[in-house]
């Protein structure tokens, strides 16, 4: 057996346990162990969604004809290498990736990886895309698609409808960005000006198979909304899009909008036969991450609590939930940790840097501000909060007191939008590296008090 991890010497040497009259009774737990220990549960989330585990058992049968692999996200390098690892026969493709990722882990070699810009298109992107779609045309109906779809896709796959220019789909982007809109309202816009997105793909692709193979970021884990469902299908209409533009009041050029309700704008039916003989597997998960986290928390004798794989709405409002629900959870005989998932949004009104899952952090150290015994984490799994380049952050309750000894105001760094500031002069930031994978946002509040 190995040496144990410094979390579980942590408990082994009882450093924040101590019995007294025969039971086991919680004691003040340091930021530095409750560091380690959210950090541990972090780990183990990214763990159970890594492409090399995920990916294998979903591989379909191999064809009589070819086999083409194709793919857009931030874990498509991972996947497509998982891919390649286990294929019998021969196969090639394309994948795009968000720059950085692509030397994430195990990297393919047959099959291509592409990089391009996230969360906003680029022109990288759209070459990528242009370059994917030449590959699933013109197969026969002996042929087999494989694609290979996690977050991030959305962006990555940048060709836009006729009638609206890339410079289009980057001022909407950043637009649909900046609203605080949730993300199934987002995606809903971004299927409608893509050439690709909504099925299109795979429509392409026909009359070949296509085994589609998701790794989700999405509450819910709908694979249409999982960067746009280039490869599946969805029931949103043009009008959809066009009500979420106007209900977060989104200056888009006329021309975007005549592009919407024009023909071209119609996504394929889910029900077309193109579709027939496709399939598509969910091969990870929030929920199955969390899951794991719990398992990991309870394997350090910690109580575990998976409050939700589905948070949405403004990360600001979901802080302080969050830190009401630890503020009323007694630790008792052991700590708890309460686990949460999902996808929360920012509506950007100043100036300064930060992703959501910060953002997350900052709001819920005010509300926590003055508390002891509990501390969290808030961080994407992908490795990347936003486009920062820290997966998130830690806080506690005594985040703000020690802010405003270092000179800076809990209240207006957030109302800044500013909470890379803020953990970056705490040294409290959590930087990981991009991880190959993306399951959303890890939430874990430790209450030990």
């Amino acid at each position: 057996m190995g040496k144990p991890h410094h979390a579980d010497r942590l408990f082994q040497r009882r450093r924040f346990l101590r019995r007294r009259r025969g039971e086991v009774v919680v004691s003040m737990i340091s930021r530095t162990e409750a560091r380690t220990i959210l950090e541990t549960l972090f780990r183990a989330a990214v763990a159970a969604a890594d492409p090399a585990r995920v990916v294998p058992p979903a591989l379909p049968e191999p064809p009589a004809g070819r086999t083409v692999v194709v793919g857009a996200g931030k874990a498509a390098a991972g996947m497509a290498a998982a891919v390649e690892a286990r294929w019998p026969g021969p196969l090639g493709g394309l994948v795009v990736t968000r720059y950085g990722h692509a030397a994430t882990g195990a990297r393919p070699d047959r099959i291509e990886v592409a990089e391009a810009g996230h969360p906003v298109p680029d022109a990288a992107g759209l070459e990528a895309t242009q370059r994917l779609c030449g590959l699933v045309e013109g197969l026969s109906a002996d042929d087999l698609v494989i694609a290979l779809i996690s977050g991030g896709g959305s962006a990555l796959l940048a060709a836009p409808l006729p009638g609206i220019t890339l410079a289009d789909k980057i001022a909407v982007t950043r637009q649909l960005l900046a609203c605080g809109a949730p993300i199934s309202d987002v995606n809903t816009v971004r299927r409608h000006l893509s050439a690709v997105k909504g099925g299109r793909l795979a429509a392409r692709a026909a009359p070949a198979r296509v085994a589609t193979l998701i790794l989700p970021d999405v509450p819910g884990d709908a694979p249409e909304l999982v960067a746009s469902g280039p490869t599946v299908p969805g029931r949103a209409s043009r009008d959809d899009a066009l009500g979420v533009i106007d209900r977060f009041g989104l200056g888009v050029p006329a021309r975007v909008r005549a592009a919407i309700l024009a023909d071209a704008a119609r996504l394929p039916d889910p029900d077309d036969p193109r579709f027939a003989r496709n399939t598509v597997r969910i091969v990870g998960s929030a929920r199955l991450s969390l899951e794991a986290a719990r398992d990991a928390a309870r394997r350090l004798g910690l109580e575990a609590i998976l409050l939700s794989d589905r948070v949405e709405g403004a990360a600001r409002e979901a802080a302080r939930e969050h830190a009401a629900l630890a503020l009323a959870t007694s630790g008792g005989r052991r700590p708890i940790v309460l686990l949460s998932g999902g996808e929360t949004s920012v509506t950007l009104r100043g100036t300064g840097r930060g992703g959501r899952n910060a953002e997350f952090a900052l709001a819920a150290a005010l509300a926590l501000d003055g508390t002891d015994g509990v501390f969290g984490l808030a961080a994407d799994t992908d490795g990347i909060d936003g486009s920062e380049d820290n997966a998130g952050a830690v806080f506690d309750g005594t985040t703000c007191a020690r802010l405003r000894a270092a000179g800076r105001d809990p209240r207006a760094l957030l109302d800044d939008n500013d909470s890379h500031a803020a953990f970056d002069a705490l040294g409290d930031l959590l930087f990981t590296g991009p991880t190959g994978t993306n399951v959303n946002d890890f939430r874990a509040l430790l209450i030990g008090r």
